[in-house]
């Protein structure tokens, strides 16, 4: 990676371009979701030595799932745009879960787990394939690189990899769990991360799967609950800059 300022004061990065890769925005077969397992294993693996203390925290609480809920509990409360009748199942979701947000900081806590160098955004896009072979060459995306569990990673990655449609499928009829990707992945990680890992944080991993998702949907509520200034474009969220600023000028303000 290539940092660079420009004579305007601006910050930018370059990479190098990787020849002959794809990278997939879904599972197409089990042998190339084994392949982003063990790629994504292997990267851990080879910085199972790294004091992830000394990392900076790029995104501050990224994946500390409590103070997700925490803030969900103060957006439900202000209710600031009167959204919270139009969800209440969804709300009472994760109501029933407020125990699980814990699980894995109360583990790291005990010091039962280890704090690991950590991806913290390892969808299955976030790995490059070698075209002709389909064997995986490297990670990508590493501005969230920071500290973090093993759950985060392989929780992430199973919410997007180990369902039979896109991550962004608005139809969610056709959202499905597929328990036999779940073990694929499992395996797949576990060859290449398995002998750095004992087995408390194994076992773990099933609860970064489940907890992942649950944040993921927490972080959506809050985007449009609380008068955060959302777009739909397509099928992504935006925010724009200028709605976003004043956002940040009414709320300091008020």
């Amino acid at each position: 990676m290539k940092r660079n300022i420009d004579s305007e004061g601006n910050a930018w990065r370059a990479y190098d371009f990787v020849e002959n890769t794809v990278c997939l925005q879904q599972v197409g077969c089990e042998a190339d979701f084994r392949t982003v397992a063990e790629t994504l294993g292997k990267f851990q693996n080879q910085l199972a030595d790294y004091p992830a203390s000394t990392l900076h925290e790029t995104i501050a609480r990224f994946h500390d799932t409590p103070n997700r809920y925490a803030n969900f509990e103060k957006a439900l409360a202000a209710d600031a745009l009167g959204r919270a009748k139009t969800i209440a199942p969804e709300i009472a979701f994760i109501h029933a879960r407020e125990k699980d947000c814990h699980v894995l900081l109360d583990q790291l806590a005990a010091g039962e787990i280890p704090l690991r160098v950590t991806h913290n955004d390892t969808k299955i896009n976030n790995v490059l394939l070698d075209e002709a072979t389909g064997k995986g060459i490297c990670v990508i995306d590493l501005d969230t690189v920071m500290p973090g569990l093993s759950a985060y990673d392989f929780g992430d990655s199973i919410r997007t990899g180990a369902n039979d449609c896109a991550e962004d499928e608005p139809d969610q009829s056709k959202v499905h769990f597929d328990l036999h990707l779940y073990e694929v992945f499992a395996k797949g990680y576990l060859s290449t991360a398995g002998s750095t890992m004992h087995t408390a944080e194994k076992k773990s991993l099933a609860w970064g799967a489940k907890l992942m998702t649950l944040e993921c949907g927490i972080r959506y509520i809050l985007l449009r609950s609380d008068g955060f200034p959302t777009l739909h474009i397509g099928k992504r969220m935006v925010v724009p800059k200028d709605r976003f600023l004043q956002w940040i000028t009414d709320s300091v303000n008020g």
